[in-house]
């Protein structure tokens, strides 16, 4: 086993068990942990099998199989920034209607308050 293979190991199998902490400890949500899994179990995998590795890597045109490694936990990083990305823009939207919806629940109980203020006067 090269060094190569045994760093990705040693750092995957470290996220592995950081990732399954935050997830017991409700800091991460397990719909959001699904890509993270994905992109460990990736890497696990490419880096127990050299072959595999190899094999893909001459397949997509890399030289050096190992970097396959790095281009496959970039390629997972990116689909991680865009569903953060996805899910933020929803929240936004959803924050703002709720602003929205707030403003207009203390227009209508400022109106009420005047309405009853001006009841009583009469």
């Amino acid at each position: 086993m090269q060094i190569v293979q045994i760093i990705s190991l040693v750092i995957s199998f470290t996220f592995l068990i950081v990732l399954i902490d935050f997830i017991r400890r409700g800091l991460l949500k397990e719909k959001y942990s699904i890509l993270w899994l994905a992109s460990i179990f990736a890497i696990i995998v490419l880096s127990l099998w050299r072959d595999l590795l190899d094999r893909v890597a001459a397949f997509v045109g890399i030289a050096y199989g190992p970097s396959l490694l790095f281009l496959v936990a970039f390629a997972f990083v990116l689909l991680i920034l865009l569903h953060y990305s996805v899910v933020i823009s929803i929240l936004t939207e959803r924050s703002k209607t709720l602003a929205q919806e707030i403003a207009l629940l203390k227009a209508a109980l400022k109106d009420g308050e005047k309405a009853e203020a001006e009841e009583e006067k009469e």
